[in-house]
């Protein structure tokens, strides 16, 4: 029985290297390392044929947890026993686990910007991730109010896969009628039922929701008010998850048409140039700890390539500025490094005090958030429950809606199987005609509050009842008390429902 193993020699420099950051022991090290990789790797993990590195002995390495781990490296490569040569040795599985995965810990304190207090939180938020699978297939079913006739408590079965295609929702009413105080409570009842373990992401366009400090601490919300107090995302939208020349050469066209859609201004010439900028600012970047560019550095490549080719500044160099000037997001130079993941944070972002650009800001984090959610597993689902993982909320949506925002498009086609949610809080059911994306279809949920000028055909595409329906529904529409909902009915003989919506301030 070896009472010892020597790890490789790039593992070992590696946890030197982290143990004088961190002020760990290496041993600590070297199982954060073994668990990575258990996680990551499983029985795929590369056989280590390197042991020049350091000694690491057995009792050091298990403490008192050996049977435990010696179960779990069984279950984890599929075998009913584990031969003496194979759980500990030089040959052993552990050491293969420990060498891979202390490359996987290099890379998290490189992305945490060589940062010992940012490697633990980026393996704290690795823990969080991970520790979701226990909690897969929560059932999320939201009190939302009772009928008005029967008094009959209404209940939204968000999450239920069984009765539900999706779980993207819709709010619409005009101000004042109580459609923010139904979509709080609606949020806080998601935190806590999922054991704080969704998430979601809140564009306040108005600023009402930002000092809403109750809903805040109810909801364990970060905000973040965006030009007030040198507020800015720790964001960075130039991240990717690879700067090889193809990915980089499709991002900067993707934010050349993420520019574009947003002002109309933009033309042919301005997005070439602007695709221009964006590559020339990751080869200003490349082979440094950060690779990547931000606003700052693209404003600056492109003012010089307008000035060698005499051009007076226009509307790519207006916009650009405002990014700079304003420092939105993450820069070079911040103390911190920028967050590596949005999409398991909960976060308010407050626009409301911008005078321009607030529904950029919005496309680049719903870019990034869509980036994310394609390289994450199906979400999983049990007994008829899909774990939902972050909801993107989207208040006073009118204002985006009409936006070609082909990232918010495909997390609304394709979410479903991520949990990835989106809500929408807007002024009318008309919102959502739009010609070149069918949002109607695609909502699952939605809930009209007293509305003006409602069009018969988005409340009969919003809530599936009849055109009659829909005409004779137009007046009782505009005639709604506050709190009063209009939504289809849970019944199957029922074209729709009415009930009194319930409100944050009295649940909370």
């Amino acid at each position: 029985m070896a009472d010892r193993l020597y790890t490789s020699s790039e593992a070992d420099e590696i946890l030197s290297s982290l143990r004088f950051e961190t002020r760990l022991e290496k041993a600590v090290l070297a199982r954060i390392a073994f668990t990575i990789s258990l996680v990551q790797d499983g029985k795929n993990v590369a056989e280590s044929a390197n042991f020049s590195g350091g000694e690491l002995k057995r009792p050091t390495f298990f403490g008192p947890d050996e049977l435990f781990i010696r179960s779990l490296l069984a279950h984890v490569h599929g075998k009913g026993d584990i031969t003496e040569d194979a759980f500990f040795s030089n040959r052993s599985l552990i050491k293969n686990h420990i060498d891979q995965g202390s490359l996987a810990m290099e890379q998290l304190y490189i992305e945490s910007g060589r940062s010992a207090e940012g490697l633990i939180k980026s393996l704290v938020d690795l823990v969080e991730f991970q520790g979701r699978k226990e909690l897969r297939g929560r059932g999320l079913d939201i009190f939302i109010g009772r009928t008005l006739l029967q008094k009959a408590d209404l209940i939204m079965e968000l999450n239920n896969t069984d009765k539900h295609a999706n779980s993207h929702l819709a709010i619409m009413g005009k101000p004042g009628v109580g459609k923010t105080q139904f979509l709080l409570k609606i949020l806080a009842d998601i935190r806590i039922q999922s054991n704080y373990q969704t998430h979601f992401i809140y564009f306040d366009y108005k600023g009402d929701v930002v000092d809403n400090q109750h809903f805040l601490d109810i909801a364990k919300v970060q905000p973040f008010r965006l030009l007030q107090g040198n507020q800015r995302l720790p964001i960075n939208p130039f991240v990717l998850p690879t700067y090889d020349e193809q990915t980089i050469n499709i991002s900067a066209r993707e934010k050349a048409e993420s520019f574009a859609s947003i002002n109309s201004k933009l033309g042919v010439v301005q997005k070439g140039a602007l695709t221009e900028a964006i590559r020339a600012g990751y080869a200003k970047r490349a082979g440094s700890d950060a690779p990547y560019p931000d606003f700052q550095d693209i404003l600056e490549i492109a003012n010089l390539m307008y000035e060698e080719e005499d051009k007076k500044d226009d509307t790519l160099i207006e916009v650009l500025r405002d990014l700079s000037v304003f420092e939105l997001f993450w820069k070079h130079g911040d103390e911190i490094a920028p967050i590596d993941k949005i999409s398991n944070r909960t976060v308010l972002i407050d626009v409301h005090a911008m005078p321009v650009l607030k529904e950029l800001v919005a496309y680049l984090v719903i870019e990034r958030l869509y980036k994310e959610m394609s390289l994450l597993p199906d979400s999983p689902v049990e007994d008829g429950k899909r774990t939902i993982r972050t909801i993107l909320v989207i208040d006073e949506a009118h204002n985006y809606l009409s936006q070609k925002n082909m990232f918010l498009q495909r997390i609304i086609r394709e979410g479903r199987s991520k949990g990835i949610v989106v809500f929408f809080a807007s002024q009318s059911p008309n919102d959502y005609q739009q010609k070149f994306f069918n949002f109607q279809e695609l909502l699952e949920f939605a809930y009209i509050f007293q509305c003006d000028g409602v069009s018969a055909s988005s409340v009969q595409d919003i809530l599936g009842c009849s055109n009659k329906t829909a005409k004779d529904l137009q007046t009782e529409i505009a005639r709604l008390e506050p709190f009063q909902v209009i939504s289809r009915s849970q019944v199957k003989t029922e074209e729709f429902v009415k009930f009194e919506a319930e409100a944050f301030y009295k649940s909370y």
